[in-house]
């Protein structure tokens, strides 16, 4: 998969390096917790990718808790979630 094609047409930082989970094969909760445990370690070098079977309805407002900025675009091959720190003011 072509993950930095899906990324373009998001509004996603592009001088960044990606960290990517696939996630589409992972019983649940494994998705939410993986990239929960991901997200406790990212920095602003990176944005975090999950591709999903399914929108990650459960992720969302832990990010918006966060405060962790994030786009989601359904493609042919799954959910693909971009997920980053904003940038410090």
């Amino acid at each position: 998969m072509n993950v930095e094609a899906h990324l373009t047409e998001l509004d996603v930082p592009s001088d960044r390096a990606i960290d990517f989970l696939d996630a589409r094969e992972l019983p649940p909760p494994e998705p939410l917790q993986r990239t929960m445990n991901r997200l406790a370690e990212l920095d602003d070098a990176h944005v975090f990718v999950q591709l999903n079977d399914r929108v990650p309805q459960f992720l969302f407002p832990k990010l918006d808790e966060q405060g962790i900025a994030y786009q989601t675009v359904e493609t042919d091959e799954g959910v693909v979630t971009a997920i980053w720190r904003p940038a410090s003011e």
